[in-house]
C-alpha cells in the first residue's frame, strides 16, 4: 500500500530504563499466573491451615477458651517455635503444589508458542527475561509462605499477656529467611523444569518428580550405607532441619539432626546453579 503522507516521526518521549523493563515482565507474568481458577482456588485452600493457626493462638493465650475446648483435660497450649516450624513446613508444602501448577504457566506457554524470540527481540536480555519471571513466581510464593506465617507471628505477638516479642524476634527472622530460601529454589526449579517441557500437565509432574525422586534415591543411599549424608537429597528433610536451626526448635528428626548446616546450603546452591544453567541452555537452544 502506498503511503502518501510521510508524518511518521521517530518516539522522542521518556524512555523507560534497561532495568526497570523487566518489571514488565514480572508484572504480566503475575497476571498470567493468577488468572488462572486454579491458582486462586490453590491461594484459597492455603488459607485453611492459616485460619487453623490463627484459631490455636487465640486459644492459646485464652485460658477460658482453653477450659471451654478442653474441659477437664489437662492439655495446654503453646506457641513456641516449634509451632512456628509447622506453620512453615505446611505452608512450604503448600507453596510446592502452587509451584508445580503456576511455574509452567509462566515459561511454558512463550516456548510451545514460539514467543520467545519475540520477546527477546525487544530491548530485555536473556538474564532480564530470567530475573522477570523469577520475579513473578517468588512473589506468588511469598503470599502463601513467609506472609502469612509473619501474619501469626505478629497476632501472636499482640495477643499474648507477656512481653513476646523481643525475645522471640529471632522466630520471625527465621520465618523469613527460612521461607525465602525455599521459596526461591522452588521458583528457579519450576522454571528450569518447565522451559524444558512443552505440555503444562507433564510439566507439573516432573516438578514434583525432582522433589520426591532425589529423595527416595537418597533414603536408599543412606539404608544401604548406613549414613545420613544420603537425607542432603532430600529436599523437604535438609530444609525442615535447617528451618529447625533457624527458628531454634526442638529437633524433630534424629537421623537428619547431624546433618551440617554447610552442607545443606551446599547442596541447594549446587541444585540452584544447575537449574540456572538448564533454564540458560534452554533459552540459548530457542
Amino acid at each position: 500500500m502506498s503511503v502518501y503522507k510521510n508524518n511518521y516521526r521517530a518516539y522522542t518521549g521518556p524512555v523507560t530504563p534497561l532495568w526497570m523493563r523487566i518489571y514488565v515482565l514480572a508484572r504480566y507474568g503475575f497476571a498470567e499466573a493468577w488468572s488462572s481458577k486454579i491458582t486462586v482456588a490453590l491461594f484459597t485452600l492455603s488459607l485453611l491451615p492459616f485460619i487453623i493457626f490463627l484459631i490455636i493462638i487465640y486459644l492459646a493465650n485464652n485460658p477460658i477458651a482453653q477450659l471451654l475446648v478442653f474441659k477437664n483435660s489437662s492439655r495446654s497450649l503453646t506457641v513456641d517455635a516449634g509451632f512456628f516450624l509447622g506453620t512453615l513446613q505446611t505452608q512450604s508444602w503448600i507453596a510446592l503444589v502452587l509451584t508445580a501448577w503456576v511455574a509452567p504457566r509462566l515459561i511454558s506457554f512463550d516456548l510451545a508458542d514460539n514467543a520467545l524470540p519475540i520477546l527477546l527481540s525487544h530491548p530485555i536480555s536473556r538474564v532480564g527475561y530470567v530475573f522477570g519471571k523469577f520475579m513473578a513466581m517468588f512473589t506468588s510464593l511469598s503470599a502463601v509462605t513467609w506472609v502469612p506465617c509473619l501474619l501469626l507471628f505478629v497476632y501472636q505477638c499482640y495477643s499474648s499477656a507477656q512481653p513476646w516479642a523481643m525475645a522471640n524476634l529471632s522466630i520471625a527472622v527465621g520465618l523469613f529467611v527460612g521461607a525465602v530460601i525455599w521459596i526461591a529454589f522452588l521458583s528457579i526449579l519450576g522454571l528450569a523444569l518447565s522451559s524444558w517441557v512443552k505440555w503444562r500437565v507433564v510439566a507439573t509432574g516432573i516438578i514434583f518428580a525432582a522433589v520426591f525422586v532425589p529423595a527416595g534415591v537418597g533414603g536408599i543411599v543412606s539404608a544401604v550405607l548406613r549414613t545420613q549424608w544420603g537425607l542432603l537429597l532430600n529436599f523437604p528433610v535438609s530444609m525442615s532441619v535447617l528451618w529447625q536451626r533457624l527458628l531454634g526448635a526442638p529437633e524433630f528428626m534424629r537421623s537428619a539432626s547431624s546433618l551440617p548446616t554447610p552442607a545443606i546450603v551446599t547442596v541447594l546452591v549446587l541444585a540452584s546453579l544447575l537449574c540456572v544453567a538448564m533454564l540458560n541452555a534452554r533459552i540459548r537452544a530457542r
